[in-house]
């Protein structure tokens, strides 16, 4: 295998480093005049006609804070900018919280998602990390909404979506937003030093770990509003960009990922306590990866499976390839176990050879079975969050959030 696939060569290491700077040069044209993010096309050029989406303005608020932290030009002002769109246009004066996201003609997107709002915790923090302005007045305001409208204490599971003045809650229950969730108040615990989130990152996980202990290690991801799994949700309609029918290898990669971080941030040299959720991020990264990954003889991650898993939809998002890179990598770091490099590496190449765009930069967004370019659900190149975080998380401390790690790096 090329030194450059190999976790810990300097080959590998200059990859990694190349792409991030290119990424973060990638994104740079996603601020709309008034700060909420455009979706960016295959080039990078804004695709104006298009929402401007909540959770797309998080991501790049996050990805530019941290730029932040590795001095990449105008990385300050990026922050700013995307900042200006979570205090302005995107947020609900009159009820509250954020909006989905703004049309081209300047109307407002129904529903207000728990989803995006996870991924304004998550801005929000990195910002206050990276010193921006107005940062740590949005994470309050950000903790405040999620606490009131969408943490359920009693079940320590938070709900999907509200209509968009707060007065009906949809009775779907997702574990997607759930995730994200996890990933912000680990965030929010690592800025703030409330353990209060990080308390609240372990029960959504203990939750999620017993589920997928007793479906195989796969992951239902669709409830019911008294937390009943669906598992037959979608099953016309399989491709969902969010709500796809059937397991999500994606998400148990990156589930492991995240019971991994928490797991060493709660426990730390505890080895007893720590050892039995490493398992079941093990368990659950191995499942996915046996189901998913090359199974068809193909490189690549199939987006998604039957409960037996058998493959579905055999298209390859990048994020879960992203993902995949940063738990074989995380893994290999907390076990030694040379399968993980041995996979980290594998995922490299298939980056390489098959999902980075060399011509336009950034990732490929979506491929279909055989590795041509497909755009039925994710056309362009949305956001940078994916691939940015996949080049940082290999090379950092597995233990805290990646926008604190890189900070205490540089």
């Amino acid at each position: 295998m090329n030194a450059k696939y190999k976790i810990d060569t300097e080959e590998n290491r200059e990859f990694m480093h190349n792409m991030t700077q290119d990424l973060l040069r990638f994104g740079s044209r996603f601020p709309s005049p008034s700060g909420s993010s455009y979706y960016l096309g295959d080039d990078g050029t804004p695709w104006t006609d298009r929402p401007r989406e909540t959770w797309i303005t998080c991501r790049m608020a996050h990805v530019y804070s941290i730029g932040s932290f590795l001095g990449h030009p105008g990385s300050e002002q990026l922050a700013d900018a995307a900042l200006k769109g979570l205090m302005g246009e995107l947020h609900d004066d009159a009820n509250g919280g954020w909006y989905s996201g703004i049309t081209s003609d300047h109307q407002i997107l129904p529903n207000k998602q728990c989803y995006a709002h996870a991924f304004v915790l998550l801005a929000a923090s990195s910002a206050v990390l990276a010193k921006r302005p107005g940062a740590q007045k949005l994470l309050e305001e950000a903790l405040a909404v999620y606490d009131l409208r969408f943490w359920n204490e009693e079940e320590g599971l938070a709900c999907d979506t509200w209509n968009t003045e707060f007065t009906e809650l949809d009775p779907y229950r997702g574990l997607n937003a759930n995730m994200h969730t996890v990933e912000a108040f680990l965030a929010v615990a690592d800025v703030t030093g409330n353990e209060t989130y990080r308390i609240r990152a372990g029960r959504i996980i203990n939750r999620v770990i017993g589920w997928a202990r007793d479906n195989q290690w796969r992951i239902p991801e669709h409830f019911t509003s008294n937390w009943a799994a669906d598992l037959d949700c979608n099953i016309h309609q399989p491709a969902d960009p969010f709500k796809p029918y059937g397991a999500t290898p994606g998400h148990g990669i990156e589930w492991g990922r995240l019971i991994v971080q928490w797991a060493l941030s709660t426990y730390g040299g505890d080895a007893g306590s720590a050892a039995l959720y490493l398992a079941a991020a093990e368990n659950l990264f191995c499942r996915a990866i046996d189901d998913a990954w090359n199974v068809d003889g193909i490189p690549g991650i199939a987006y998604t499976t039957d409960w037996n898993g058998k493959t579905v939809v055999q298209d390859r998002m990048h994020w879960t390839l992203a993902e995949a890179i940063n738990t074989s990598a995380v893994l290999y770091r907390v076990t030694g176990k040379e399968r993980y490099a041995q996979l980290y590496s594998e995922f490299m190449r298939y980056l390489d050879e098959k999902v980075l765009d060399h011509v336009h930069g950034s990732w490929f967004h979506q491929l279909d079975g055989n590795n041509n370019l497909l755009d039925t659900v994710w056309p362009g190149k949305s956001d940078l969050y994916h691939a940015f975080q996949a080049t940082l998380i290999p090379y950092h401390r597995v233990d805290v959030s990646i926008a604190l790690a890189v900070k205490e790096n540089h």
